[in-house]
């Protein structure tokens, strides 16, 4: 599943924790985040799975 992912960070996530959580509920194996928010902002973060990463 080549896909780009636009997630909504809650605060209190660091951006390593969204990417781990949507690789284990999409069952993959590779994906990243294109930016870095600190783990008390909230906002966009775009997730990147697998050509695509």
């Amino acid at each position: 599943m080549d896909r780009i992912f636009i997630l909504n960070k809650p605060k209190g996530f660091t951006s390593q924790t969204a990417v781990s959580k949507l690789k284990r509920i999409l069952k993959e194996k590779k994906a990243g985040h294109t930016g870095t928010l600190d783990p008390m902002a909230t906002g966009v973060l775009p997730i990147l799975v697998r050509k695509y990463y």
